[in-house]
């Protein structure tokens, strides 16, 4: 099911590509990495792509920010996301601080990131910076690597 969804949005350039990685921020287990190389090597701007990719995948990181604040209940109705995670997503908010959302686009944690801070009501804009920050560097070193190979 996934193959298919990921060549259905790739026949919409960079309107899939938007979705793609608004999807994979939230309810979807997939990467949209792999989009992101095809359109580079199909000869799609590469600052488009990249720009295109870490918006779509920031705004869906809001989205599970917004579930967090809203709280536990609605994690466990809306996300596939173990309260294990949460709780150690909270250990690194403790021991780090909000320098952990730089690292929101790793896999199975990431997303207990974006989550945990909105359960602990992190100021929008510093959630927008380190989150923004970190899923663009992401993209730029994907586009970056699928140039060179």
């Amino acid at each position: 099911m996934l193959e298919s969804l990921e060549s259905l949005l790739l026949d919409y350039g960079y309107t899939g590509l938007f979705l793609a990685s608004f999807l994979a921020s939230t309810i979807l287990p997939f990467g949209s990495e792999g989009i992101v190389v095809i359109l580079i090597y199909m000869g799609f701007n590469i600052p488009a792509v990249v720009l295109v990719a870490s918006t779509g995948n920031f705004l869906g990181a809001c989205t599970s920010y917004y579930i967090g604040l809203k709280g536990r209940g609605y994690i466990e109705k809306y996300l596939r996301i173990r309260p294990d995670e949460i709780k150690k997503a909270e250990t690194y908010f403790s021991k780090y601080g909000s320098y952990v959302l730089l690292f929101t686009w790793v896999p199975i944690i990431g997303d207990a990131f974006t989550v945990a801070g909105g359960l602990l009501r992190l100021r929008f804009l510093v959630f927008s910076i380190f989150v923004f920050t970190g899923k663009f560097l992401r993209y730029l070193a994907v586009a970056y690597f699928a140039g060179i190979f």
